[in-house]
């Protein structure tokens, strides 16, 4: 137990420190397995890191291929700089925290990457604020409301990879429990909204102004092309994305005969195992496809690199969530951490969302990880929690939608890699702005997982 717990501690503190997970995740996992007694390195690292940090790759990396690309595809086609200043101008300058806040969030619904919003949202929001005369420290925390949480986590059908991993394990789809996911995706909204702009209000009677280096306090009015069609062809490959995900789900490939996926050809599975990645892959390609031929011209001869980018950038984010599901594996097979399993699983054992949501919450939290924590623990516990809904006769779809929404809690801990980039991207630090953002990334998403708890206990999915 010492191992283990020496080895979180310094995996939160060196990835804080900016060490790349790449190395700290097998290095740290084999100094557990070390401390643990009888357990030989090697066959550690290549039979047990090794292969679920593979298996982790094999089933997830078309998803974060195809997301890659689409966000590099929005981003030199200037599709998500359309949508962000379309929806600044229809809500106005005057209310700078909601407008990045939609802005991040009909982005990020659309499959385009956290990292690449921040990069893309960032200059609209600092000459936001600096017009508005609103501190820019909040910016980081309005960048992650609209990011990191919502649209990842709760609203049904986001093609997140936090809201493909359970799919799997519980033979469900993007669109679990539809109604719960709103209920969390207004609390997360409403409650964040409504924080930053108290603080905004607090800071700005208090005296505060936008008060950093960057000056964008004479930048000019936008010019970006917001016409009509710009707009229309900016939006369709978010809305291609979210209704091909939605009616492959949940009416093309159920109809569709399947029987051969239970054959040893294809892995012995069942629809219900692949569908929901299935759905997301199919609809972020065809994405793909019509933001490419809607934006043939814009490429003009960029678009080989424009794509070589999109594939580059997918690997580093799958490597770095594949290391820390190889770390999470091996920390599983010790001994201790069965001392660990019980512990958490005993906690209310006849209501299983109240254990998977600590599970998740924890292991997202050690790991500074939304997707490693959440592989992490249904590739470790999946299976027990299955049986225990089964027991109390609680529905797939609820144990789908709490899970997700448990991983974007306590992951946006100060050494979590998107809190990191995001504040490097804005050119502030933990002091000035994490505590607004733990506030809007961790404790509100905490306040709607606990809500969806009840209200699923008491009505069931829906």
């Amino acid at each position: 137990m010492l191992g283990i717990i020496l080895s979180l501690f310094l995996l939160m503190y060196l990835a804080y420190r900016g060490v790349s997970v790449l190395i700290l995740a097998p290095v740290l996992s084999l100094l557990a397995a070390a401390l643990s007694g009888g357990s030989p390195l090697l066959a550690t690292y290549t039979q047990i890191f090794m292969a679920a940090l593979g298996g982790y790759v094999v089933k997830f990396f078309p998803l974060f291929l195809l997301g890659a690309i689409f966000g590099k595809l929005m981003e030199v086609s200037g599709s998500a700089r359309v949508i962000a200043e379309w929806i600044v101008a229809r809500v106005g300058q005057s209310q700078s925290a909601l407008a990045v806040v939609l802005a991040c969030g009909v982005l990020t619904y659309g499959g385009v990457s956290l990292f690449v919003v921040a990069f893309a949202v960032y200059p609209i929001a600092a000459a936001l604020f600096s017009r508005a005369g609103n501190p820019k420290r909040f910016i980081p925390a309005a960048i992650a409301l609209g990011s990191f949480t919502f649209t990842m986590t709760a609203l049904p059908g986001t093609p997140a990879i936090q809201n493909a991993i359970p799919a799997p394990f519980f033979g469900t789809d993007a669109f679990a429990a539809p109604l719960l996911g709103l209920v969390a995706a207004a609390i997360m909204f409403g409650g964040g909204v409504g924080w930053l702009n108290f603080r905004i209000r607090q800071a700005v009677a208090a005296g505060a102004d936008y008060g950093e280096t960057d000056d964008y306090s004479d930048a000019p009015a936008f010019e970006t092309d917001l016409s009509p069609r710009a707009v229309i062809l900016a939006f369709l490959p978010i809305v291609v994305v979210i209704g091909l995900n939605f009616l492959l789900s949940r009416f093309v490939f159920p109809a569709m005969n399947t029987a051969y996926l239970e054959t040893d050809k294809f892995g012995n599975v069942t629809l219900d195992d692949v569908r929901g990645i299935w759905a997301i892959i199919a609809a972020l390609f065809a994405a793909n496809v019509v933001l490419v031929a809607a934006n043939w011209k814009t490429f003009d001869g960029k678009l080989n690199e424009t794509l070589t980018a999109g594939v580059t950038g997918s690997f580093l984010p799958i490597f770095n969530t594949a290391s820390e599901v190889g770390y999470g594996t091996v920390i599983a097979s010790l001994a201790a951490f069965a001392t660990i399993r019980e512990a958490v699983t005993g906690i209310m054992p006849d209501t299983p969302l109240v254990s998977l949501a600590i599970a998740v919450n924890v292991l997202a939290g050690i790991t500074g990880s939304a997707s490693g924590g959440l592989s992490i623990a249904l590739e470790s516990l999946g299976s027990t929690y299955v049986q225990m809904a089964e027991a109390v006769n609680l529905s797939p779809e609820l144990l789908h939608r709490v899970a997700a929404i448990a991983s974007g809690g306590f992951d946006c801990l100060p050494h979590n890699g998107a809190v990191i980039t995001l504040l490097a991207i804005t050119g502030l630090n933990h002091r000035k702005s994490y505590p607004d953002l733990f506030v809007v990334a961790v404790l509100i998403p905490v306040v709607a997982l606990v809500s969806v708890i009840v209200l699923g206990s008491i009505f069931g999915a829906a």
